[in-house]
């Protein structure tokens, strides 16, 4: 099937087409309140400030694109992504929740609202934060009581609007609302940031566009295989048929090369930037010997440096190691195949099943905690090689771009599928 059938395909299915439209239109809101900006903004300070920093750069690429200019949805949908990782870590430690997770769509729904009282009490003290941060870099003017009370009550108001339009997209559009939320303030900033660096290349050198150009590509062809790669391991169910005697059903088990996402690089960059913010914080103390200790952290943490890249990229492989271990439990996972008759060829159930799934992992996850970590320092390679510092999109933002247009792929496809079922049907 050609693109231009696909097209055709999805747009003559009138369930499909209304979802479209609706994603299209709700996308255009969240762009749309997105530009209005915050009042007693610097924004030419402010834009500077992101230029200088990695971290609310990748804050940034979370909160889909409306932290640089401070508009009322300033947070975006940060709040939400941190209440969801925080209650995903609870259920580790609450057997209470991780039983509700089990409950199906009711539990679910249960889930998401735990998430969202957790979000607000959260962008609340994000908003805060965030306002002393640029209230110190003379981003944002001093503001008296009643008015950083209203501040942060419409910052907080923006957020849970956003995650509203979000969980609308989710229900009534097309594909992960939150995610297409994300998506789209990349993407809505690729033809400026892009056109910047084909300018600057044309003046200057056209080879670093070049080279910039077939690395784009390849990175997002490696992205692509990572996120469909995935290691079966195959399941056998023994079932007792009546006189035809014990017939084998045989399955697998998927694990995914990147079950942890970016996660991972969203834990590490907030740790590999606390030495150059505790730098900043000790070169102001009256002592000589710290203030000088302070300078060299300073200097060897400063961003595209060799320990601050290679710190970097072992704690997005420690991070994914970790994260991978929360989120798949070997031994939960032997349990229940046990449970059900299942066992792998070749492999006793029960500790020994949990002993070949533990080395499994291990070989998946180094891999993918690999790619992680190139795709984390990625970047600053490539600056570094071809002397391009605006460039068009990071690895953190290539891998969201691509992890979402292939999901929500797949949901059309599936809903191409069930069209042309029901249609057999009839």
């Amino acid at each position: 099937m050609t693109l231009t059938s696909a097209l055709s395909n999805l747009w003559s299915s009138p369930e499909i087409r209304k979802k479209l439209l609706i994603t299209a239109l709700l996308l255009a809101i969240f762009r749309l309140i997105a530009h209005i900006p915050a009042s007693g903004v610097d924004h030419q300070a402010l834009r500077n400030l992101f230029l200088q920093s990695p971290f609310l750069s990748l804050l940034d690429v979370f909160s889909g694109g409306t932290l640089a200019n401070f508009s009322i949805l300033a947070l975006g949908i940060n709040p939400y992504i941190n209440a969801s990782i925080i209650i995903q870590l609870l259920t580790l430690v609450f057997p209470q929740l991780e039983e509700l997770a089990k409950e199906g769509e009711a539990g679910r729904a249960k889930m998401n609202q735990y998430t969202r009282f957790l979000t607000i009490p959260l962008a609340a003290v994000q908003a805060i934060g965030m306002y002393f941060l640029l209230n110190s870099q003379g981003v944002v003017a001093g503001l008296s009581s009643v008015s950083l009370f209203v501040l942060v009550v419409t910052m907080t108001a923006g957020t849970m609007f956003a995650v509203w339009l979000g969980e609308l997209i989710t229900e009534y559009g097309i594909g992960n609302g939150i995610s297409l939320l994300i998506f789209a303030g990349i993407v809505g900033r690729l033809p400026i940031t892009a056109s910047q660096t084909l300018t600057t290349s044309a003046t200057e050198d056209i080879f670093p566009a070049v080279v910039f150009s077939l690395v784009s590509v390849i990175v997002i062809a490696g992205v692509v295989f990572m996120n469909e790669a995935i290691r079966k391991i195959p399941i056998q169910y023994a079932r007792h048929a009546g006189r035809s005697g014990v017939v084998s059903n045989q399955t697998h088990l998927p694990l995914r090369l990147n079950q942890a996402g970016v996660i991972p690089i969203i834990f590490a960059i907030s740790l590999v930037l606390a030495p150059t913010m505790l730098s900043q914080f000790l070169s102001k103390v009256p002592n000589p010997q710290l203030a000088r200790f302070a300078s060299d952290l300073g200097i060897w943490f400063q961003p595209q440096s060799a320990i601050y890249e290679t710190t970097y990229f072992l704690l997005v492989v420690g991070f994914t190691f970790f994260y991978t271990a929360i989120v798949f439990n070997p031994t939960k996972i032997s349990d229940e195949v046990k449970k059900h008759g299942g066992f792998i060829p070749g492999i006793r159930p029960g500790v020994e099943t949990t002993h070949y799934l533990n080395f499994i992992l291990l070989r998946v996850t180094l891999i993918g905690a690999v790619f992680l970590g190139a795709i984390a320092v990625l970047p600053s390679v490539i600056q570094s090689a071809t002397n391009v510092t605006n460039l068009a999109i990071g690895g953190t933002g290539i891998l969201i771009v691509v992890s979402v247009v292939l999901e929500t792929v797949k949901k059309l496809e599936a809903q191409l599928v069930a069209r042309n079922y029901d249609k057999f049907l009839r």
